[in-house]
């Protein structure tokens, strides 16, 4: 047996495992928390706080958000997958049986990467760049990590597919800093004051994420008492 077979055996195992956890508040939760359109309000107070402190500069800041979530996307979804065409586990004849769906939700063909991983570790890591805020870094990093696992419990991808995402964030979002503090050295001159003051503008977006993620708490009540 090969090393890639070893590991795709690992990999279905650790999945079926970790997609059995399962229970109908969950269902919802995860469903939930997997919609990219749950946390556009979060996205826009993240940007909204940027252009609040940079001003003028904004500009550079948001478009450097625009091209890491661009890149990590087409990357991910437009590259890898169709170059690696990996059936997700939700398409997958051979576990079809095992696999707990939710609502009926099996995604695309091709689940490596996952779009979802690469996309929230980009945002998370780029943001975390630019507030420099031990609190804020810590949840948005585990923010990072149940987006992904959602994807496994609906089982629509395995761990490798989220790790792989992962991995594609975190590099384009560490050129997407880089290429732009080449370009506008300034911008991270005004960071640095940023970090020195006691803003409140900081707990702006943890507050919005903190209201979302009881917003899906409380959804995914309501949605188990309905049924």
């Amino acid at each position: 047996m090969n090393l890639i077979e070893t590991l795709r055996i690992w990999d279905t195992n650790l999945f079926l495992a970790l997609n059995g956890i399962q229970s109908p508040f969950f269902d919802g939760f995860m469903m939930a928390f997997s919609n990219k359109l749950v946390w556009i309000p979060f996205y826009i107070s993240v940007l909204y706080v940027m252009i609040k402190q940079w001003k003028s500069e904004a500009f550079w800041i948001v478009l450097s958000f625009a091209v890491c979530i661009l890149l990590a996307d087409q990357i991910s979804s437009g590259i890898i997958k169709n170059a690696v065409q990996r059936l997700r586990p939700s398409r997958e004849e051979t576990i079809s049986g095992l696999v707990h769906l939710v609502d009926g939700y099996r995604g695309g063909k091709y689940g490596f990467v996952s779009s979802h991983a690469a996309n929230s570790l980009g945002f998370a890591v780029l943001s975390a760049y630019f507030f420099r805020k031990k609190s804020y870094t810590l949840i948005i990093l585990l923010w990072s990590l149940i987006t992904g696992y959602s994807r496994i419990y609906l089982g629509v991808h395995y761990p490798l597919d989220v790790m792989g995402g992962y991995f594609v964030g975190f590099f384009v979002a560490i050129f997407c800093y880089w290429v732009l503090k080449k370009l506008k050295p300034n911008i991270f001159y005004v960071s640095s004051r940023f970090r020195s003051k006691r803003f409140a503008d900081s707990a702006l977006p943890l507050l919005v994420l903190t209201f979302t993620v009881v917003g899906i708490f409380v959804w995914s009540v309501i949605r188990i008492l309905a049924f």
